[in-house]
């Protein structure tokens, strides 16, 4: 069996078993309450629990033992980034932002329950996420937990995640043509910096200083750009069933993406220029780095 063979199978049971383990954490975190709260409840644990890929979750465990970190506290952290993720989906796909009915194969949190339901269930993922990494069971060193509150509040604020997305509606909403650089700046907050703070977040567990994550950094900042670019090339070439919501929507609104901009072949190539760099950058690392050298191929072959 060759090396490709066995990073595949890696993955494969590497993405099986974090799903298993992110919905144990969410089950554990969110018992249905009785009383009238259930209802939010019930929301919560429907968009996040069985659905999603969690490559977000297996980034961060992955790299947290790459140092030796223990699998609970890195699963809870995991968690943590992947409540975030759930959360911007959620308020995504409602009416007054890109309007969809299907998410992860089935119809989407306000189709479901009702808008305002959506609306509170990301908002108390939302908090969820920062009351996991608060707690001591995450960590029990407060200067670790501070670190990784402030690195995934900053990634999922106006330098990250909701600036990015703020930058993508104003293209909508007033026309505005981006060009490839602005393109880039745009997702490497929409979608990168979550990506990237899971790796970031799994050094942070680790104790790795500042300074010794630079090659962690570059390495998912690669797999960031060449994660969006495969997004935009699934939307174009993607089949719909596999992907378990609506595609070619981007062509349709007439936005500008990197397949818009590169042209479908040279933006795949880009993408598989970008998961190289990436790879290159774990050279310093051995076999205990294939999980994350699989993750980035991963990035560039999925169909959903």
């Amino acid at each position: 069996m060759g090396l490709a063979e066995v990073q595949n199978d890696l993955l494969a049971e590497g993405l099986n078993r974090i799903q298993r383990e992110v919905d144990s954490v969410f089950d554990a975190f969110l018992p249905v309450p009785d009383d009238t709260r259930a209802r939010l409840v019930e929301a919560m644990r429907y968009a996040s629990i069985g659905g999603g890929k969690r490559v977000r979750p297996l980034l961060l465990v992955s790299t947290a033992e790459l140092f030796g970190v223990d699998r609970t506290a890195a699963l809870r952290a995991g968690a943590a980034v992947e409540a975030i993720h759930v959360y911007s989906l959620i308020h995504d796909d409602l009416p007054c932002m890109d309007d969809d009915d299907m998410r992860h194969g089935k119809p989407t949190l306000h189709r479901a329950f009702d808008e305002a339901t959506a609306v509170l269930a990301g908002d108390a993922l939302h908090a969820l996420a920062f009351e996991i990494l608060a707690d001591r069971d995450t960590s029990s060193d407060p200067f670790t937990r501070s670190e990784l509150i402030a690195t995934l509040g900053q990634a999922s604020g106006m330098g990250g995640m909701a600036g990015g997305q703020m930058m993508d509606m104003v293209a909508d909403e007033e026309g505005v043509d981006y060009d490839l650089h602005t393109i880039t700046r745009l997702q490497q907050l929409k979608t990168g910096a979550l990506l990237a703070a899971s790796v970031e977040m799994g050094a942070i567990l680790g104790k790795v200083p500042h300074e010794g994550r630079a090659h962690l950094r570059a390495y998912s900042r690669d797999i960031g750009l060449a994660f969006q670019i495969a997004d935009d090339l699934l939307d174009v070439t993607g089949d719909e069933e596999k992907a378990g919501k609506a595609l070619r929507k981007d062509d349709k609104q007439g936005k500008q993406t990197f397949v818009t901009l590169m042209g479908v072949d040279k933006a795949r190539e880009q993408a598989r220029v970008l998961v190289e760099q990436a790879i290159g950058h774990l050279g310093g690392h051995g076999e205990e780095a294939n999980m994350l050298r699989a993750l980035a191929r991963f990035i560039v072959e999925r169909d959903r």
